[in-house]
């Protein structure tokens, strides 16, 4: 069962928006602004190009459930980032820096469509419609190949460009279509969100939850097991199946980066919110801003290197019969000392095992999918195993670091001429 979609009446009335989605535009605005300053990389650079795409743009503006005040939808949250990123990139700069941005909104409700068209002329960007905003009444699946062929043509080389994808269902995009999108497009992101705690309610051996499971491509995530021989045999049923999708998720959409965790919900269940690229840049920026964003995400994994043996959903901490969701890893100052003790414990493991030196960039490319820590926490892990005489990290230059903010991607990671042995736990 997929969550229910926004009902969009005809006499232009908003939608009922909930919480847990305001909270999603929020990321998704902070995100934004910090992705679009990082692909400025030279003040001498005078234009930006890039592509923003929402495939289930919504009608654009709301009335909050709770508070019934009027909120606006993702499409807002991309065109209010984008102009906010702009003034704070020229701020300062001799020759305005050019942003060429194409925006494309795809709705296939029609009354969805009409409210969303309304809403952005009400708005001020009526002009902008056919220009830099696309303004789409269809479903994204017919809409994906047009989409990506003019992203190319713009951006040969790279691509560069968002997919937004807040599908109302698990099969809407399937994983065969996002890994379509990286195959033309190599600097493309996607954020995609996924019901999952409304898939482990209804999940069974039925024809139903196979097809869709076939649907969004992963039939064999559960390895030959059946539903009910999981929840009969495993104490954690829902950690065990949640573990599989996670796995079989993302391997399925080909990103190399990622981040999978949840969106806190009040009675409306849990969902993810997945972030997938190809460069382990842009896997840092949304890490950043899960922890900037540490009221609105929480996940129920490892502090280190370790999320896969126990991500998930636990039946033990559902709060909804134990009343104790504040067991989770909320990304706060508690769980960001956790994550760096527990990064002091493994990364020693992986710096030892190569004598000749190992770069930060290469530590955290091959193990920043594995933790929910971003690349400020694995530094300061390095910097106290530094300060008790573990490792040490020397740039290229031959400088030798001793802070947090000075390490860089290309300094190198090694033991330590007088390094201290601990008797550590192995990593899975």
């Amino acid at each position: 069962m997929a969550r229910k979609p926004y009902e969009w009446p005809a006499d232009g009335s908003p939608a009922i928006i909930q919480q847990h989605s305001v909270a999603k535009h929020d990321v998704l605005r902070a995100y934004l602004l910090n992705y679009i300053q990082t692909l400025v990389v030279s003040p001498q650079q005078d234009q930006l190009r890039v592509t923003l795409v929402d495939g289930f743009a919504g009608g654009g503006i709301y009335r909050h459930d709770a508070t019934r005040e009027t909120i606006y939808g993702s499409p807002f949250a991309l065109l209010e980032s984008a102009k906010s990123a702009a003034e704070m990139l020229n701020h300062g700069r001799q020759k305005p820096l050019h942003m060429d941005i194409d925006y494309f909104f795809v709705e296939v409700d029609r009354n969805a469509h009409a409210s969303l068209q309304r809403t952005l002329i009400d708005q001020g960007y009526g002009e902008r419609i056919g220009r830099d905003i696309h303004l789409i009444n269809s479903a994204f699946e017919t809409q994906i190949e047009p989409i990506l062929q003019f992203i190319a043509k713009k951006s040969p080389k790279s691509g560069r460009s968002i997919f937004l994808l807040d599908q109302y269902g698990y099969s809407e995009v399937p994983t065969a279509q996002i890994r379509g999108i990286f195959d033309v497009l190599p600097a493309a992101e996607v954020i995609l969100t996924f019901n999952v705690d409304s898939f482990l309610t209804y999940a069974s051996d039925s024809p139903a939850t196979r097809k869709t499971l076939t649907d969004i491509g992963i039939p064999d995530v559960l390895r030959g097991r059946t539903i009910d021989d999981i929840k009969r045999n495993e104490k954690d049923w829902r950690l065990y199946i949640q573990s599989c999708l996670y796995r079989e998720l993302v391997e399925a959409c080909g990103a190399r980066f990622y981040t999978l965790f949840f969106i806190r919900t009040e009675g409306h269940g849990d969902y993810w919110l997945v972030h997938l690229s190809q460069h382990p840049r842009a896997r840092d920026v949304m890490a950043r801003v899960h922890w900037s964003k540490n009221n609105h995400f929480i996940h129920y994994g490892g502090a280190g290197i370790d999320m896969f043996r126990v991500l998930g959903y636990s039946a033990d901490r559902d709060r909804a019969f134990t009343g104790q969701a504040a067991f989770g890893f909320c990304f706060d100052d508690i769980a960001g000392e956790s994550s760096v003790s527990s990064l002091m414990e493994q990364l020693p493991q992986l710096i030892y095992a190569h004598d000749e030196g190992l770069s930060f960039g290469e530590l955290f490319a091959t193990t920043c999918n594995l933790s929910p820590a971003d690349s400020a926490r694995y530094k300061h892990a390095l910097e106290r195993l530094v300060q008790h005489k573990e490792i040490e990290v020397v740039g290229t230059d031959g400088a030798r670091r001793f802070k947090a903010s000075t390490i860089t991607d290309k300094d190198q990671l090694l033991p330590a001429a007088q390094k201290t042995f601990h008797f550590l736990k192995p990593l899975d």
